[in-house]
C-alpha cells in the first residue's frame, strides 16, 4: 500500500532546524548517536529525553523550548536505529543494549548529572539506566516516566507478547512506515488535539527506519519494566488523562511500584508532550501547574496555561 510522506509546514521545519538542530555524536564502540539540543544550562538542570517507539528526537521541540526559557539544557536523542543513530548489534535487543548506548552518549557529552525523561518505550531504557546497581544511576538526579510502556516480557505474558510482535510487524509489512504514519495521530493524541500536533505526530513517525523500528518492537516485546522498579532515585510518573495506548490504569501500576502517585495530564493523549508541552514542561520543572493527582482526582493547581 502506497502513501505520501507525512507533511509538516515549512515554518515548523525551519523552527526545528533553527532552535533544536540535529547533530551526530561519536560514542564508544564506533557508534554514532543523533541528538538535538537547546539551552546552555548555565547551572540550571539538564534534561535528557528519550522518545517512544513511533517517534524521534524532534518530537520534544516545544517542550524543550519551554524548558530552555527556564534556563535548562535539553538533550533529546534519536534511539539506536532511529534517525541517523547507529543501530544496536543484537537483532533481539534488550534494555541493556539501549541503556549502554545512552551511557556512551552521556559520557561523550560530559553529562555528570541529569533529569532522565522516558516516554512510552523510552521509559524502558530510562528505567534500566536508573535501576538500583546500574553504572548510570549516579548520573541520574531524577527520573520522569511519561506514559511508560511496561513491555511484554514478564512471565504469563507470552500470548500477548507473540500477538503484539506479530501485529506490529504485520502493520509494518502491509502499510509501510508512511502508511503507519498517516494514521498515527488517531491513537497517539486525544480527540481534541489541534491539527499542528497531528501533523507533528505523523511527520515524526514518517521518519522511522524500518530496521530500527523492528528492533524496537523486539525491545518492547521482551522487556519487563515492572521487574526493575523502584529506581534508585526520586521518580515522577505521569500519563495523559486521555491516553488509550498506555492507559492511566496501566500507568497507575507503574506509579504504585515506584511508591508514588500517578500525575495526570489533562486533555492529553499518549503523545502528551507534543499535545500539551506547557503541562509537560511544568511537570519536568516540578511545578504542579494544571496537573491532577490520580489518587483523588483533584486539581493540584488551577493556574494552568492555555492549551496549545
Amino acid at each position: 500500500m502506497s502513501h505520501a510522506a507525512a507533511p509538516l509546514p515549512d515554518a515548523e521545519l525551519a523552527r526545528l532546524d533553527t532552535r533544536f538542530a540535529a547533530r551526530g555524536v561519536a560514542v564508544r564502540g564506533g557508534a554514532t548517536v543523533s541528538m538535538r539540543e537547546c539551552g546552555l544550562g548555565n547551572g540550571g538542570p539538564v534534561f535528557v529525553c528519550l522518545h517512544g517507539i513511533g517517534s524521534g528526537a524532534a518530537s520534544w521541540l516545544d517542550t524543550a523550548l519551554r524548558l530552555e526559557e527556564e534556563g535548562a539544557r535539553v538533550i533529546a536523542w534519536d534511539a539506536p536505529g532511529y534517525g541517523t543513530s547507529t543501530p544496536v548489534e543484537a537483532s533481539q535487543p534488550s534494555a541493556a543494549d539501549y541503556a549502554d548506548r545512552l551511557q556512551g552518549l552521556l559520557e561523550a557529552l560530559g553529562i555528570e548529572r541529569c533529569v532522565l525523561v522516558g516516554h512510552s518505550l523510552g521509559a524502558i531504557t530510562a528505567v534500566h539506566a536508573a535501576r538500583r546497581g546500574s553504572p548510570m544511576a549516579d548520573r541520574v538526579a531524577r527520573l520522569v516516566l511519561i506514559s511508560p510502556a511496561a513491555g511484554y516480557g514478564a512471565p504469563g505474558k507470552e500470548e500477548a507478547r507473540h500477538r503484539v510482535h506479530a501485529q506490529r510487524l504485520d502493520a509494518l509489512a502491509q502499510d509501510g512506515i508512511a502508511g503507519m504514519a498517516a494514521k498515527a495521530d488517531q491513537r497517539l493524541l486525544s480527540p481534541d488535539a489541534n491539527e499542528l500536533a497531528r501533523q507533528w505526530v505523523r511527520w515524526n513517525m514518517g521518519r522511522l527506519n524500518a530496521a530500527g523500528y523492528t528492533q524496537a518492537v523486539a525491545l518492547l516485546c521482551g522487556a519487563d519494566l515492572l521487574a526493575e522498579l523502584p529506581p534508585a532515585m526520586l521518580v515522577h510518573v505521569a500519563c495523559g488523562a486521555l491516553d488509550v495506548v498506555t492507559t492511566p490504569q496501566a500507568c497507575e501500576e507503574v506509579a504504585r511500584r515506584c511508591g508514588v502517585q500517578l500525575e495526570l495530564l489533562p486533555d492529553a493523549g499518549h503523545a502528551s508532550y507534543v499535545e500539551q508541552p506547557a503541562l509537560v514542561a511544568a511537570l519536568l520543572l516540578q511545578r504542579q501547574v494544571g496537573l491532577k493527582n490520580s489518587a483523588n482526582n483533584r486539581a493540584i493547581a488551577t493556574t494552568g496555561e492555555p492549551r496549545q
